[in-house]
């Protein structure tokens, strides 16, 4: 007898192991394999799809950035462009106002120059009537001094009449 040990029943147990051995591979670490594995590669998947997210989004955000410089960039131009319309507006009104003023100056000078002459005019044919009225008298009156005297006081005080009038 030895150590004791049954001979048989070791190799039934040994032969018991080895049947449940392999029967728990086939049926639970072959499945249990196939299903980590499907899992390790869901996971490889998904770090894949979110790193192309990534660089979609960081794609995505570079656009938008270059969009938003390109609407500034176009903003400021139309800022600039309508400030020149502005300027070239404005100036368009003053050169419009300085015609305008110009024309009027010269219609009031026309005005002026015409009632002036209508006024110088006036005189004349007033002076004319004087003349011709002192005449009148100075033909029908004696040629004595004392009357030539009043003729040309009468003459005098009608042409300072006329100047205050």
């Amino acid at each position: 007898m030895g150590i004791g040990i049954n001979w048989q029943v070791l190799v039934v147990q040994l032969i018991n192991f080895a049947l449940l051995f392999g029967l728990l591979g086939v049926v639970l670490y072959k499945p249990i394999l196939k299903m980590l594995d499907q899992r390790a590669q869901r996971i490889k998947e998904s770090i894949e799809q979110a790193d192309q997210v990534k660089q979609q989004a960081t794609l995505a955000g570079e656009q938008v950035k270059a969009q938003v410089e390109a609407a500034r960039k176009d903003g400021q131009v139309l800022i600039a462009q309508a400030t020149q319309i502005g300027e070239r507006v404005k100036e368009e009104a003053r050169q419009q106002a300085r015609v305008e003023a110009e024309a009027l100056v010269a219609r009031a000078r026309l005005e002026i120059q015409r009632e002036r002459e209508e006024a110088i005019e006036e005189l004349r044919r007033e002076f004319a009537d004087l003349t011709v009225l002192a005449a009148e008298k100075v033909i029908h009156e004696s040629l004595n001094k004392a009357a030539h005297q009043k003729v040309i006081n009468e003459v005098l005080e009608k042409s300072a009449i006329l100047r205050k009038g």
